[in-house]
């Protein structure tokens, strides 16, 4: 998912404002200091456009379930070319901070099929969401499962009196924790780094556009940069 889902309860009530106005305006700087923090040199680029769907809903008091779906378009046919990803989450919390949970997953490419299971645990502090993610994902072309790790830092604040402009800012890198297929590699995989602005369309729907620089680390090779603008419509149910 794009954004980490956040109850209203947990959502900041100020920003900017009072005794915490500069401390707020330093943090939210922190996420984009590491989008130098690993220079691509002689990367291989690419432009993709993403779009999401999403529906959150609260069940209970302290349930929430996720349905997101996304198209994403891209150009480079031999790291997979066109994709499509279908999830379902459901998030438990277990204190007004912290979430645990876990779902399943489903991406198509057009060069092979992914089944995913995963488990999450997200921590709310202010303006930030951390969320820490291990993914088993089943490829059609491997016979074992690859094991991935996924931590994401974001930073969510109001710009403005009526709160109805939020600023996005996030970083997130995955880790391959082992070998699915002997061409696999360990370590770090990827990091990606957004920016973008939420704002309200209905009562019950969010427009959110990021723009995300995604590098991916490859041995032996030219990494690969992926510039990519992305849409996300969310409604809460």
């Amino acid at each position: 998912m794009n954004c980490i889902p956040c109850p209203a309860r947990l959502r900041p009530t100020h920003l900017f404002k009072g005794p915490n106005m500069k401390r707020d305006a330093r943090l939210l700087t922190i996420p984009m200091a590491l989008w130098g923090a690993s220079p691509a040199g002689a990367a291989t680029e690419e432009t993709q456009a993403w779009i999401t769907e999403q529906a959150i809903l609260h069940a209970g008091d302290t349930n929430i379930v996720t349905i997101d779906s996304s198209q994403r378009i891209r150009s480079d046919g031999q790291s997979g070319g066109e994709q499509f990803l279908a999830r379902v989450a459901i998030d438990h919390r277990i204190t007004p901070a912290l979430q645990l949970g876990g779902g399943i997953a489903y991406l198509r490419s057009e060069v092979d099929q992914e089944m995913r299971l995963f488990q999450q645990a997200t921590w709310t502090s202010g303006i930030w969401i951390s969320r820490t993610r291990i993914e088993q994902r089943f490829f059609s072309t491997a016979d074992e499962a690859s094991w991935r790790l996924r931590q994401r830092v974001q930073a969510a604040a109001p710009i403005d009196r009526a709160k109805r402009w939020t600023v996005i800012a996030a970083t997130e890198i995955f880790f391959h924790l082992n070998r699915a297929r002997p061409s696999d590699q360990t370590g770090l995989a990827t990091m990606r780094n957004q920016i973008g602005l939420r704002h309200p369309i209905t009562g019950m729907v969010d427009a959110q556009l990021l723009y995300m620089r995604q590098q991916n680390f490859r041995d032996g090779r030219p990494d690969t940069v992926a510039h990519i603008p992305w849409l996300t419509l969310s409604w809460r149910l």
